[in-house]
């Protein structure tokens, strides 16, 4: 059963990120990208917290109307399954046509999601899930180029409905590989049941990425000993974590201590 637009409405949403409405346009999506990599983390604490306290795996997914309130009310994220489905339920409430894809991640197949729109005739990549901090044009027939605060992004087609998107400034410049077909709703919301399974992505470790004061953070609970890493002018400088870690990552992300707690009890419990 295809499920229905999110019950929040858009414009709490746009309040929370301070965007005001326009007709569908490559400035406007621009700009709810820019509010929305500020405003809501990528990160893994809450889908962790929620797995860990949630028995029934069909009950874990965080649909829509739950990831924007977790957003606007605790400073929760997700990644890439939940968070591009909540902002493409997002898009389409605000007249924007498109739809999902599942992609891939070099050798990983079906591990990473994306968005393509359709805007003013042509098509638009946009992904919250990674992220890419703007929206890209898609050609068949030639690789595109677009510059972010972050990175200059390219579109490289690479065969039929696929396209490698790379990025400069960055150690792993490909990102993953576009399969610009359409997922169906449902298989998209099974995709994202099962990525809570035992198989699934990021359920192993806390993880947080974020744009702080125009610049990307990054923190990776696997990596010791713990530190946060910021990216100015694409150059990574490391600060070492000395005090609580919880307190730390709740204060610098400006996220719920409680789940980010939980998160690290249930990850410490699976050790």
């Amino acid at each position: 059963m295809s499920a229905p637009l999110d019950a929040d409405p858009a414009e709490k949403v746009l309040t929370f990120l301070e965007v005001d409405i326009e007709q569908p346009s490559v400035d406007f999506l621009d700009g709810l990208i820019t509010a929305y990599t500020r405003k809501v983390p990528w990160e893994s604490a809450f889908r962790i917290a929620r797995r860990a306290s949630t028995a029934d795996t069909l009950s874990c997914p965080r649909w829509p109307s739950i990831f924007w309130c977790d957003a606007i009310e605790r400073g929760g994220g997700g990644t890439c399954f939940e968070s591009n489905y909540a902002f493409f339920r997002l898009l389409r409430r605000l007249n924007f046509e498109g739809y999902l894809t599942i992609n891939n991640m070099q050798e990983t197949i079906g591990c990473h999601t994306a968005i393509v729109l359709w805007i003013d005739g042509g098509k638009w990549l946009t992904d919250v899930g990674l992220p890419l901090f703007v929206s890209l044009p898609i050609d068949e027939t030639a690789a595109t180029r677009r510059e972010s605060f972050a990175h200059e992004y390219q579109v490289v087609p690479v065969g039929p409905r696929r396209f490698n998107i790379l990025r400069d400034r960055h150690p792993k410049p490909n990102c993953f590989t576009l399969v610009d077909e359409p997922v169906e709703d449902y298989a998209y919301r099974q995709a994202t049941t099962c990525d809570y399974e035992p198989s699934g992505y990021f359920l192993d470790r806390v993880i947080i990425t974020k744009v702080v004061n125009g610049v990307p953070w990054r923190f990776n609970g696997a990596e010791r000993p713990l530190h946060l890493e910021s990216f100015p002018g694409g150059m990574r400088v490391d600060y070492p974590i000395e005090d609580n870690v919880v307190d730390h990552l709740a204060r610098h992300f400006a996220m719920d201590p409680l789940t980010l707690e939980n998160a690290f009890a249930a990850v410490s419990s699976n050790d």
